[in-house]
């Protein structure tokens, strides 16, 4: 059978080429002094005694933050998924990925213990789980600074995600970063460039006329895994002129329901690229949507708007503000 028009976008490199490795980066200002810093982590006070010297990051996003920091060199190991390849194959950051130890894919408390980190970047859902026992407390046990993903901060007396806007998330931990690691200059100039990319992208949407209704597809065993307000894709679809049709869900990443998605007839569906195994190629998605029953009649199905974008791209991190690029200019296409 013959798929349908896609455009596949792997790259989303455009305008984030210019922070890849190589950039000149100014010296920490902690590492002569090892003064302390104090900054706002999740919604409580995380010191830091120096300038950590021994990095370990869970997923490609996170990774990604310390490259464009210019924080290559920090990193001891990282974790990923399985499926990592194609992130790190589109990456501006493909050749700090190639110099940096790989841990494997699975973020244990046998691989960080191994690494010896004094300093560990991950967030919940994004390594940090109960279920395997490594936590924040627990890093912290082994006399490592547990550092949590704002995008994936719990909400107080919840396990739901998100505290804050998704791309406010993201400036957050950059100036946090910068900070810790006294690179406070680059990480300036680095949510500067990010904020004036998002804003000229938002100020093409044209005026008039209804946000297209957009779906974030990243998976589906029974139901369908989708964005809720306080994850990335939410704010991307918003700022690129759109609409996320579960926006109204108080959550980070979580799971809808097929029959809420079709309700909502979405006019483009935003699919999650991150190829951990055949059932999760984008062509395999594409075909679960053109067969679904109730998703084979929207309009966004009918009419092939269907954009793939690297996970990378779409979790919190440095690719984002390019996704809302090439997001807005998907839509502009198909007119809206």
């Amino acid at each position: 059978m013959r798929l349908p028009r896609i455009l596949v976008a792997l790259a989303v490199t455009a305008a984030v080429g210019s922070t890849a490795c190589g950039a000149e980066v100014q010296q920490p200002a902690g590492a002569a002094t090892g003064a302390a810093v104090t900054v706002t982590n999740c919604g409580a006070p995380l010191t830091v005694e120096g300038v950590p010297e021994r990095v370990v990051t869970n997923d490609t996003g996170i990774t990604e933050m310390m490259f464009a920091l210019g924080l290559a060199d920090r990193l001891v190991g990282h974790t990923s998924y399985p499926g990592k390849e194609r992130d790190i194959a589109s990456s501006p950051w493909k050749a700090d990925f190639e110099r940096t130890p790989l841990l494997g894919d699975a973020f244990t408390r046998e691989v960080v213990q191994a690494a010896d980190p004094d300093f560990v970047f991950a967030g919940w859902n994004y390594g940090f789980k109960e279920s395997t026992g490594l936590t924040p407390d627990w890093v912290r046990s082994i006399g490592a600074v547990p550092y949590q993903l704002t995008e994936a901060c719990r909400q107080p007396g919840t396990d739901r995600r998100g505290v804050m806007e998704p791309l406010d998330a993201l400036y957050t931990d950059l100036a946090n970063l910068g900070d810790i690691f006294g690179v406070r200059a680059r990480a300036d100039q680095l949510i500067a460039q990010y904020r004036d990319q998002v804003a000229k992208a938002a100020a093409g949407a044209p005026a008039g006329q209804e946000p297209a209704r957009v779906f974030l597809f990243d998976s589906a065993t029974a139901e369908p895994f989708t964005s809720g307000r306080h994850a990335a894709p939410s704010q991307i679809i918003r700022e690129a002129g759109g609409s996320n049709i579960f926006d109204d869900l108080n959550d980070s990443w979580t799971t809808a329901s097929w029959e809420a998605a079709a309700q909502r007839d979405p006019q483009a569906i935003l699919i999650v690229d991150y190829g951990a195994g055949p059932e999760n190629s984008v062509q395999a998605k594409i075909e679960q949507l053109r067969t679904h029953p109730l998703m084979a009649g929207t309009t966004a199905v009918r009419e092939n708007n269907l954009l793939a974008l690297p996970y990378a791209a779409l979790v919190e991190g440095p690719r984002n503000p390019q996704a809302v690029v090439t997001v807005a200019e998907f839509l502009r296409s198909r007119g809206y």
